[in-house]
């Protein structure tokens, strides 16, 4: 099983997340790009640490939205959202090359993360970007999305996760997070629902519906308070089930 984090979101002297850990425990890490969070040398950090931890690294793009931190819903063109695409793509592949690391897949942030499960021509410009830049890039993302159902047809490797702060409905997707009790903040509930859902492929949605889900990684949470200790829990949760954990990329 994969574990995935983002990192990478400090900006200036402004410092969020708590990355120095999240890259010990995380098996692949979401970097920002500079578009809705991080900078330049956020980014050379972030590379350069994942690479000499050996964790893999990922292009978290996300809407040009720094103010929002990404959160806001853009209603961008085609050509818009390709060249936002290929900008954060070549930004982070550069500095990350020039640690002796690589990009090696891409999972979308924010409001772009949740408008492409359903917008097919959002989800277009994100797949035409990526692959124009490189055909066999890996997506990471939401089971039945549009976004990874287009970036399948693309012939890209997709890759579904699962997040075991969020709770979910019953259609298996997560509850938006205006919504009241969309994020679990009980550490042990959610080691728990972590197990389930790297052992037995399952979780339970809000309404008591068990949903069957097969991730190829675990998402991190990385921005509230105990996502640390939450983080280091489920990685000890899951070895101490026998889970191997590996990047799936």
């Amino acid at each position: 099983m994969d574990l995935n984090a983002d990192v990478g979101q400090s900006f200036g002297p402004w410092t969020t997340g708590g990355d120095p850990a999240m890259f010990q425990l995380a098996t692949s890490v979401n970097v920002a790009c500079g578009l809705h969070a991080g900078d330049p040398v956020t980014m050379l950090d972030s590379c350069r640490a994942a690479y000499e931890l050996d964790v893999t690294v990922g292009a978290h793009l996300g809407y040009r939205d720094l103010a929002g931190y990404g959160q806001r819903s853009l209603g961008m063109s085609f050509d818009e959202l390709f060249g936002d695409v290929l900008y954060q793509l070549g930004a982070l592949d550069g500095v990350a090359h020039a640690v002796g690391a690589s990009v090696d897949y891409v999972k979308l942030h924010g409001a772009l993360y949740g408008t492409t499960i359903h917008d097919a021509e959002q989800a277009s410009a994100v797949v035409a970007a990526v692959n124009a830049y490189d055909p066999g890039l890996p997506f990471l993302g939401l089971p039945g999305s549009e976004l990874l159902k287009q970036a399948k047809e693309a012939g890209h490797p997709v890759f579904v996760e699962a997040f075991a702060d969020r709770a979910y409905l019953a259609d298996g997707t997560v509850v938006p997070l205006s919504e009241e009790n969309a994020v679990l903040h009980d550490v042990d509930a959610v080691v728990e629902r972590a197990i389930r859902l790297a052992t037995q492929g399952e979780v339970v949605a809000a309404d008591g519906t068990v949903v069957a889900l097969r991730p190829g990684s675990l998402r991190l949470q990385g921005g509230s308070p105990a996502a640390v200790e939450m983080a280091a829990r489920i990685r000890a949760g899951l070895e101490a089930c026998g889970v191997g954990l590996e990047s799936f990329a």
